[in-house]
């Protein structure tokens, strides 16, 4: 697909002068006199085709149908999803053309509506009143730079990320005014190819002609991937003090500092990003669970309804911060707050997983109100599931630790133990889990019991591993690969496991011979990471050793795991 880009990169700085009346405009304002002065400033320009929204809800059903050449949204609209919202969900749902312009518009000034949008990546912010001059040098040069990105855009969302990084180097000669821009998005689509070593070339590149703050958060993120959380955490610090506006870091320090175990760092580091700008789902939601491991409740309950608030007609509302929040209702001894959130939750999130984890909080917030009753009766159900479940039944590590939690408090030892040990060898290199696990233990008047389970549990996992590592290695494949089958049976979650796993049915292949089965199973297991935790660096490299042995025309049983560059699906 890359052959498409061979000609001759136009020069936008030589492109002709925009015809904006072939365009198809959507103005997004719940003021009328605001949609009519936008209207009549763009027919000015030459539109003819313009569309109009009052509301969020209007303006996501445009957009859901309509694929608009420039949308100009207000920031704050009455009831419902405001302008970021919109945005995020069009870009989340993947509505906007590459060439596509998103222009806030708002009177809004303060750093909370600015930073908040700029998260998310509007093509610009206009601050009113918007006089037609400016709106027409804004849009023209908006619509110079998507000439200079509309053929990168679209290799990209064919997934053609080699095409498009080809393409980079053309545009970059054709437009060096665009060069910082263009080996920024370079750089990204290498990582998307798994060539690591091309990116990181063009950070230090970069960073050797100049202090750039994305380059140098670029080489922090690799650190981060390589699992040097010290010096990614060290180097996000030094981003962060280069330009403190860069919100990016604060979380992927945040994100550092969690994975070292250091849960106040991580927090202090939030509440920084969290002041600049607060209507980040995301960010409010782990904010909030940090700030109630560290038994910060005020913080905790102010982060969870925040997140609630802002999320409310988010793309990325999820189900966690109505959790989050019914434990600090129950520790503040407010049961009838806390379990009516749980009712809520059931409402808006039904499904398994939620109903399960409603009935674990459920039971918590029983034992925090003394009504050791109904916690035990609820501490049985899960006893009993606990008995006939798989390892692959067993639900996510916060759920199963409260679980245990609840089965510790109610005298239920043998299934809780079993149950930490599990979390244990599913994220046996995980230190933030470890002293979440141990916190368990030493709640239940077990640190010191506790602490010995949690090493002999990663004794165990380590055990494993190393035992099918070393079939592998002494050419002994297919038990190799038996033996990886029944270790990710047994800890299904667990990244070391799954990679391994998937590096000795590679190695199947390579050394005995095509085999379809095999092939699918290697492409699973990666898609299986990337699901757990993307942007693995030995997910990169094993995804394109994968794609490498494929044959030209790969059987549905292994193409169905895959992008076109080989890289197993992520939804899977």
């Amino acid at each position: 697909m890359s052959q498409m880009f061979a000609g001759k990169a136009p020069n936008a700085a030589t492109a002709r002068s925009v015809n904006w009346a072939d365009k198809h405009y959507l103005v997004v304002d719940d003021c009328a006199s605001i949609r009519q002065l936008l209207r009549e400033s763009l027919r000015n320009m030459g539109a003819k085709l313009i569309d109009q929204a009052t509301d969020g809800a209007e303006a996501v059903a445009l957009i859901s149908n309509n694929r608009y050449d420039i949308i100009l949204c207000d920031y704050h609209l009455d009831g419902g999803r405001n302008g970021q919202q919109i945005l995020e969900e069009a870009r989340g749902n993947n509505w906007l053309k590459p060439s596509s312009m998103f222009v806030m518009v708002s009177a809004e000034k303060s750093a909370e509506s600015v930073m908040g949008t700029a998260e998310y990546h509007p093509d610009a912010y206009l601050i009113k009143p918007i006089t037609e001059g400016m709106l027409d040098t804004r849009l023209n040069r908006i619509w110079q730079k998507k000439q200079v990105f509309q053929q990168i855009d679209l290799a990209y969302a064919q997934k053609d990320y080699a095409g498009a990084a080809v393409q980079c180097d053309f545009q970059i000669a054709a437009n060096p005014l665009h060069e910082n821009d263009l080996l920024r998005m370079k750089a990204t689509l290498l990582l998307k190819c798994g060539e690591r070593d091309g990116a990181r070339a063009i950070y230090e590149q970069v960073l050797g002609q100049r202090n750039c703050t994305w380059a140098k958060a670029g080489l922090a993120q690799l650190l981060m991937q390589d699992g040097d959380y010290a010096g990614a955490s060290l180097m996000f610090q030094h981003v962060i003090e280069g330009n403190s506006l860069f919100l990016e870091a604060y979380d992927q320090l945040a994100a550092a500092h969690k994975q070292m175990g250091q849960q106040e760092q991580a927090s202090t580091v939030l509440e920084r990003a969290a002041r600049m700008s607060p209507n980040s789902v995301a960010r409010q939601n782990t904010l909030g669970e940090i700030s109630l491991r560290l038994g910060n409740v005020a913080s905790a309950e102010k982060a969870f309804r925040k997140c609630i608030s802002v999320g409310e007609h988010s793309i990325s509302k999820t189900a966690d911060p109505y959790f989050g929040l019914a434990r600090v209702c129950s520790i503040k001894k407010a049961p009838k707050e806390a379990l009516q959130l749980l009712l809520t939750v059931q409402k808006k999130f039904a499904g398994e997983a939620s109903d399960l984890r409603a009935r674990v909080t459920e039971g918590l917030v029983y034992l925090d109100n003394d009504d050791r009753h109904s916690a035990t009766v609820i501490a049985m159900e899960f006893e009993a599931m606990l008995a006939t479940a798989s390892a692959a039944d067993l639900p996510s590590p916060n759920t199963c630790m409260d679980i245990a939690t609840l089965l510790l408090e109610v005298g239920a030892k043998d299934p809780a133990i079993k149950l930490l040990c599990h979390i244990i060898q599913n994220n046996d290199d995980d230190k933030s889990v470890r002293d979440e696990v141990q916190k368990v233990f030493a709640y239940a008047q077990m640190a010191e019991e506790g602490a010995a389970l949690i090493e002999e549990a990663r004794k165990e996992a380590a055990d494993i591993m190393n035992r099918g590592v070393l079939l592998w290695k002494t050419n002994k494949l297919d038990e190799a690969v038996d033996w990886m089958r029944a270790a990710r049976h047994k800890m299904p979650g667990n990244l070391r496991v799954l990679l391994n796993t998937a590096q000795i049915l590679i190695s199947h292949v390579q050394k005995l011979g095509y085999d379809q089965a095999v092939l699918a199973e290697a492409a699973e297991v990666l898609a299986q990471v990337e699901k757990i935790a993307p942007g693995q660096r030995r997910h990169t490299e094993l995804s394109s050793q994968l794609a490498a042995i494929l044959p030209d025309s790969a059987p549905a049983g292994v193409s169905e795991f895959l992008d076109i560059d080989g890289h197993a699906m992520p939804g899977l």
